[in-house]
């Protein structure tokens, strides 16, 4: 039987080596197999070495599985999970910059205040915004500034990471054990 199952976002977590050329192979790799990765980000950890990327992609779940086995194939990639159905805390930072006078810079400060959004940059005609939460809380922004005139936006792509205590599990093993083994 057929799995008739549609596409939904998916998001993964990948530990990789912090080496040149891992991010075109892991690019490649979703490119040679026609997925489109929606959001990306990529960043250092806390372990020497190891980078992580959070990256989202329409997928339903036999596809889901086959990304996870195609990253593993890959000589830089140390561990990957699909944290879609885990209780996760996600942002996304958003740089906003709207065409805005002084006539109508008070409303727009308002509009910052209630997204908890705060202003890095003011010319004549213009502010730069920032806003760090979910995607729909940036989104919701977006659209309320559009009527006053969006000039330029970036965003960074969602980072995320396990609820609670627990780390992520599929991670590579802590290479920095030797305390646990001089205590013993």
């Amino acid at each position: 039987m057929a799995n008739s199952e549609s596409p939904s976002l998916r998001h993964f977590v990948a530990y990789v080596e912090d080496q040149p050329g891992v991010l075109n192979r892991v690019t490649s790799l979703f490119r040679r197999r026609c997925y489109n990765i929606v959001s990306l980000n990529v960043g250092r950890t806390h372990e020497a070495g190891i980078s992580r990327m959070t990256f989202a992609v329409e997928a339903d779940e036999d596809t889901a599985r086959r990304i996870e086995a195609n990253l593993y194939k890959l000589v830089n990639v140390l561990s990957v999970e699909d944290i879609t159905d885990k209780p996760t805390v996600s942002r996304d930072l958003a740089l906003i910059k709207v065409a805005v006078g002084p006539a109508k810079r008070g409303e727009v400060l308002q509009l910052c205040e209630v997204f908890r959004a705060r202003v890095v940059d003011v010319a004549t005609e213009s502010l730069c915004l920032e806003i760090t939460g979910t995607q729909d809380k940036i989104d919701s922004l977006v659209e309320v500034l559009r009527p006053v005139g969006i000039l330029e936006m970036v965003r960074t792509g969602a980072v995320a990471m396990l609820r609670g205590t627990e780390a992520d599990q599929s991670r590579a093993p802590d290479r920095h054990i030797e305390s646990d083994t001089i205590a013993a």
